[in-house]
């Protein structure tokens, strides 16, 4: 071999051997992983995305915006007239409740969809290869959907107030009640739309599927009374959940008697939170794995 040959060769030689890494620059040890820091990230991040998705906050406050100017201002003359101690120019009192809880169903469709858009799109899939704290990439999407719905209950609750809504013998405990009973439906609501939309296949089912939940606050007592509604009607409308829910929101709201309504909404509220969260937990992992 020439000189310049083995001269070639032992440059190659150097340029091509990989750079010892010290053993002091590796990891040791688990990653070390911050659960409050990593959640409040994921939060700004969803909170940032929300405010850019002008389409998903219209619908989900026009909804019931558009339900509550229907139903007060052409059903409700007659409607109201027909309620014992409503009149026709209170109608507003008795359904704003219903809406409200409308409003509720109408973000679980909201946290569905954008769940899904991240599932589709592989940014939970880039979320799990990092080192962060997983958990936080579903407390994130809870709490952002909680926010973006009270703030849309707030929404509907003053557009019912320019309409003439007024309350009547409510105490300050009374509002703050009805607010804990109200974040409750929220967060119980939001596990559910997590689940749907880490379940679904794609976007439009994780719209299109949780929809029917929007219209199951008018088949109670949101609307009418259910002593109203024909035998079969009727005892769907007592047992289904959103009607305690209702009716809880409305006795708090308007001064009025409550009874068991409460403790029946936070019973329900435990039971689809406890449903959301254990369909969440599987929904994820398998999609981890898959």
């Amino acid at each position: 071999m020439t000189p310049t040959n083995t001269a070639k060769s032992a440059t190659l030689n150097t340029v091509s051997a990989p750079a010892s890494t010290p053993s002091s620059a590796l990891p040791s040890g688990p990653v070390k992983l911050y659960p409050v820091r990593d959640s409040m990230t994921m939060l700004r991040r969803n909170v940032k995305n929300q405010l850019r998705d002008k389409v998903a906050i219209m619908a989900i406050v026009g909804i019931p915006v558009l339900f509550l100017l229907l139903f007060v201002y052409v059903f409700g003359g007659a409607l109201g007239e027909s309620l014992p101690n409503i009149g026709k120019g209170h109608y507003v009192d008795y359904v704003l409740p219903g809406l409200i809880i409308m409003t509720a169903a109408a973000g679980l469709i909201g946290t569905s969809t954008a769940t899904a858009v991240d599932m589709t799109e592989g940014i939970i899939a880039r979320f799990r290869t990092m080192a962060i704290f997983r958990p936080a990439i579903l407390i994130a999407r809870v709490i952002s959907s909680v926010i973006q719905t009270v703030l849309s209950m707030v929404f509907v609750l003053a557009i019912a107030m320019l309409m003439g809504f007024r309350t009547h013998n409510t105490s300050a405990l009374n509002w703050l009640a009805a607010a804990g009973v109200l974040v409750f439906i929220s967060f119980a609501l939001a596990w559910l739309g997590l689940a749907f939309g880490l379940a679904a296949k794609t976007v439009a089912s994780a719209s299109n599927g949780p929809f029917p939940l929007i219209m199951l606050p008018l088949v109670g007592s949101g609307i009418v009374p259910t002593k109203t509604m024909p035998t079969g009607v009727r005892y769907f409308a007592q047992y289904q959940p959103f009607t305690p829910m209702t009716e809880a929101t409305r006795g708090l709201l308007l001064g009025g008697h409550v009874g068991h309504q409460v403790l029946v909404s936070i019973a329900w509220c435990i039971g689809t939170t406890v449903l959301g969260m254990f369909w969440s937990i599987k929904a994820f992992n398998r999609n981890r794995t898959s």
